[in-house]
Formats: structure tokens, sequence, C-alpha cells
């Protein structure tokens, strides 16, 4: 019996052992959860920071695209504003090409037209009315009326 009791006591201390064993693993890896927690909540503040800022740097970017834009308009007025668009500096430039293009595509076909036609565009110009039909006596009619 004695060596039985022996044997029991030995495998308790060993089960206790193995237990202070797991209780300390256990231990050190709460820890780390602890710690990796820390981190995790240190990262996300970080993403919203960097979150905001890119928001605020977009929004200074479309108000710089927006800038530029206007000024490529201001620089060529012939450029109608409607055909230029864009989001960024190169799509707003390729717009404007596009635009120019168009802009000097209609020119040559308008001053094509325009060299075609025998006549002027328009009225024509006001001349006074031919009186030289009329008598002597409505001549004078006509002249006192204006008076």
């Amino acid at each position: 019996m004695r060596a039985e009791l022996e044997a029991l006591q030995a495998q308790v201390a060993d089960a206790e052992a193995r237990a202070a064993h797991y209780r300390e693993e256990r231990d050190r890896a709460q820890a780390a959860l602890r710690e990796a927690q820390s981190r995790l909540a240190q990262l996300e503040e970080e993403v919203l920071s960097l979150g905001r800022e890119v928001e605020a740097l977009r929004g200074r970017l479309r108000e710089a695209v927006l800038r530029y834009r206007e000024a490529r308009l201001a620089a060529s007025p012939h450029v109608p504003p409607e055909l230029v668009s864009g989001e960024s500096i190169e799509e707003v430039d390729e717009r404007f090409r596009e635009a120019e293009r168009i802009v000097s595509q209609l020119r040559r076909r308008l001053e094509e037209e325009a060299q075609s036609r025998p006549f002027p565009l328009g009225a024509p110009p006001r001349r006074p009315p031919d009186l030289s039909a009329l008598s002597p006596l409505e001549k004078i009619r006509r002249g006192l009326r204006r008076l």
C-alpha cells in the first residue's frame, strides 16, 4: 500500500508541477494577448488617424485640381469648360488636350464652310430704298412724311 501511496503521491506531485507549468504558460500567453490587444488598439488609432489625414489630402487634391482646371481654362478661353473635367491633374490635362483638338477641328470646319460659301453670312447690308421708280410727287410726299 505504501508503494502505491508513494506512486500516487509522485503522480500528484507530477500533476501539480505540470499544472504549475501550464499556469505559467497561460499567464505568459495572457500577458502576450494583453500586449497584442494594446498594440492592436494603437494600430487601429493610427489607421483612423491616417484615414482622416488621407481624406484631408484628398480634399486638398480636389481643390488643387479645380484650381488647376480653372487656370488652364482662363489661359485658353476658346475651350468650353464643359469639355474639361477630371479627378487628377493628368485627367484634366488629357481632357484639355481632347477639348483643344475638338475646338480646332470645329474651327477648321467652320473656316472651310465659310470659304466654300459664295455669299457672306448674316443679313445683307441695309440700303436706302430705291426711289428712282417713284414720281416726283411721291418723292415729295415721302420726304414730308419723315418730318
